[in-house]
């Protein structure tokens, strides 16, 4: 089974403008995330997408293999898809940009997903941990999942799912927004609109759940750690410098 890593790295972002160049004790944020993907040694191949020549220059002047978008795109996974059909891998992992702790064994219990699926019932599979912080339950900027008894994803939301009605939180699942698609599955995505759920919650993997995709999840006890805001980055370069 074939495997490639799609890094999808946009310039610009709402929440924290050019985060992706930011400074990251000695290496910008983006070439973290991309040299630890390959150095998980799981993949066939490891290609950054963007529409950003300075990212790709990047990435370019440290070896790495780099593919510029050559439209824009609504989300990461529409630009990855984008290249979806340049390869002839059977299952295609979409790495966050802006996650330079991304972990080889995150990304191998990813894997494995599709390696244990001899009937073919996963055409996307993701990720999550527990949730033991009641304010990490109540935070939107923690998304979470709800799932079958199987495994496979009812829903996300940026609210708390599922909402404890008597006031007593009990846990709930925090998704790790990393992604494996099996190639033909993310070829179909994106030839799809952006959804109503997906415009109300600004979450894609809605999207993939409205059309019947089916999203299958597995827990994990590796947290990757995003840079979504300057605190965010603030964190990383404390938690770098201490490993």
């Amino acid at each position: 089974m074939k495997v490639v890593a799609f890094i999808p790295a946009r310039l610009q972002s709402e929440r924290f403008p050019r985060k992706l160049l930011q400074d990251l004790n000695g290496k910008p944020v983006v070439l973290h995330t991309y040299q630890n993907a390959v150095a998980s040694g799981l993949f066939d191949e490891v290609i950054l997408i963007t529409d950003s020549e300075e990212i790709a220059n990047v990435i370019s002047q440290a070896g790495g293999k780099v593919f510029i978008s050559t439209r824009a795109h609504q989300t990461g996974t529409d630009r990855i898809a984008e290249f979806a059909s340049e390869t002839d891998a059977e299952i295609i992992v979409n790495i966050q940009a802006d996650e330079p702790f991304v972990h080889k064994e995150s990304l191998g219990e990813l894997i494995r997903i599709f390696e244990e699926d001899i009937d073919r019932q996963a055409d996307i599979a993701s990720l999550m941990t527990r949730i033991k912080d009641e304010t990490d339950f109540y935070d939107p900027n923690q998304v979470k999942v709800v799932t079958d008894a199987r495994g496979f994803a009812l829903y996300f939301s940026r609210a708390p799912i599922p909402y404890p009605r008597d006031g007593k939180f009990a846990g709930a699942w925090k998704h790790i927004g990393i992604y494996g698609f099996r190639r033909e599955a993310l070829i179909q995505i994106a030839r799809l609109p952006q959804s109503a759920l997906e415009q109300i919650e600004k979450l894609e993997n809605l999207r993939f759940l409205e059309a019947g995709f089916r999203i299958k999840m597995k827990e994990t006890r590796a947290m990757n750690i995003g840079i979504d805001t300057p605190e965010d980055l603030i964190k990383a370069r404390k938690l770098l410098a201490d490993e």
